[in-house]
């Protein structure tokens, strides 16, 4: 089984931060950042348990911390469970991609 704790780690770090956040800090950016992010991770899972994508509704500013846990959370147990992907690329190589957008996505949102 895929050890995905870098994606957890990554992920839960960005949403305590993003909790944390003042509500300037969100209203600048970082709330779109992350919601950009969780509905992108939400989507990846979702295709990857053979499900077409549905986007994360935008449920205000004061959420999306919890949507990026969920979404990273969700992502994690599908890479979890892949057998065998029907894409090119293996799953530890969507799991360090799903990483780097994650710390990407919390670099855009605490510039």
């Amino acid at each position: 089984m895929l050890d995905t704790s870098p994606l957890t780690a990554a992920v839960e770090r960005f949403a305590d931060r993003l909790r944390a956040a003042p509500q300037s800090r969100l209203r600048q950016g970082a709330a779109a950042a992350g919601l950009e992010l969780a509905r992108e991770l939400a989507a990846r899972a979702r295709r990857l348990e053979g499900l077409p994508p549905r986007e994360m509704p935008d449920a205000g500013i004061f959420v999306v911390g919890d949507q990026v846990a969920v979404a990273g959370r969700d992502l994690a147990e599908a890479l979890r469970s892949v057998r065998e992907p029907d894409s090119a690329k293996a799953p530890s190589g969507m799991l360090d991609e799903a990483v780097r957008l994650v710390e990407r996505a919390e670099v855009r949102a605490t510039r």
